[in-house]
C-alpha cells in the first residue's frame, strides 16, 4: 500500500510537517494552489530571549489576489542574510548549533539567489529532510493532471501517484468530503499531533510551535527521538 500526503509548502516549518513527510512514501507539494497571506507559506518562528520572533520572506502580493504559491516572487534578496543573522544570534549557544551552522549558512546563500518562494521552500524542506534522515520522495502537484473539485483533486492526486492511502493534516477535516476518498478506493487518515515529548529549549517556557531548526540545534542527531513518526506513532 503506497501512502501519499499532499501539503502546501511552508518555510522552515515545525516538526509536525516533517512527521507527515516521514510517514508516507510520496509527499506532494501542493504549490499550484492559491497563495495565502499571513500564513506559513513564507514565514515561521524561532525562539529569542525576548520571545518568539517571526522570520518572514518578503513576497509580492499587491494586486495579486489569486496568484499561486509557485507564482509568488520575493521582493528583496536581503531577507536571507537577515534570517541567517537572526538564527545565528539567537542559537549560537545551542548545544548543537555548530554542527549545523555551515550547512545552514550555505542554504541561505543559495536561497539568496532565488526569486520564487516555492523554490526556496523546496530547498529548505529537502535539505532538512536529509538532516533528519527522511528519505520520502518529494514531488509537485504540477507534475500531475489535476481534477476539478477540492476533495476530488486530492483523491485523484493520490491515485495518479499510485497511492491507495492518504494522510491529511488535521485542519483539512473542515473541508474534506470523506465519501470522495471512499468512492475512489483511497484510505483516508488524519495526522494526530498529540503526544510530542518535550526537549530542553533556550529562553523560557517550552513551545512546540517553533521551526524544526530549534529541535535540530538543541538535540542534534537525537532530534528524531522527539518526533512522532520515528517512534512508530
Amino acid at each position: 500500500m503506497k501512502k501519499v500526503a499532499i501539503l502546501q509548502s511552508d518555510y522552515i516549518p515545525w516538526k509536525g510537517y516533517f512527521d507527515i513527510i516521514n510517514k508516507v512514501d510520496e509527499f506532494i507539494l501542493y504549490d499550484d494552489m492559491q497563495y495565502t497571506k499571513r500564513d506559513w507559506r513564507n514565514r515561521n518562528q524561532i525562539k529569542t530571549p525576548n520571545g518568539m520572533l517571526w522570520l518572514t520572506i518578503p513576497v509580492e502580493t499587491k494586486g495579486k489576489y489569486f496568484q499561486k504559491i509557485n507564482e509568488t516572487r520575493v521582493t528583496s534578496h536581503k531577507w536571507a542574510h537577515e534570517h541567517w543573522r537572526s538564527i545565528s544570534l539567537n542559537y549560537s549557544k545551542a548545544p548543537h548549533f555548530s554542527e549545523y551552522s555551515d550547512w545552514l549558512q550555505d542554504l541561505y546563500s543559495q536561497a539568496e539567489g532565488m526569486d520564487m518562494l516555492s523554490d526556496i521552500n523546496h530547498l529548505f524542506l529537502t535539505e532538512i529532510c536529509r538532516q533528519l534522515g527522511i528519505r520520502t520522495k518529494i514531488t509537485w502537484s504540477s507534475d500531475y493532471t489535476l481534477a476539478d473539485g477540492k476533495t476530488e483533486r486530492l483523491a485523484q492526486l493520490v491515485l495518479s501517484a499510485g497511492g491507495s492511502y492518504y494522510l491529511s493534516g488535521p485542519a483539512a477535516k473542515d473541508y474534506i468530503v470523506d465519501q470522495v476518498f471512499e468512492d475512489a478506493g483511497v484510505q483516508l487518515e488524519y495526522m494526530n499531533y498529540e503526544g510530542y515529548p518535550e526537549y530542553p529549549q533556550l529562553y523560557g517556557d517550552f513551545t512546540h510551535n517553533v521551526s524544526v531548526l530549534d529541535l535540530l540545534f538543541m538535540e542534534g542527531k537525537d532530534a528524531p527521538k522527539y518526533m512522532l513518526s520515528f517512534s512508530g506513532q
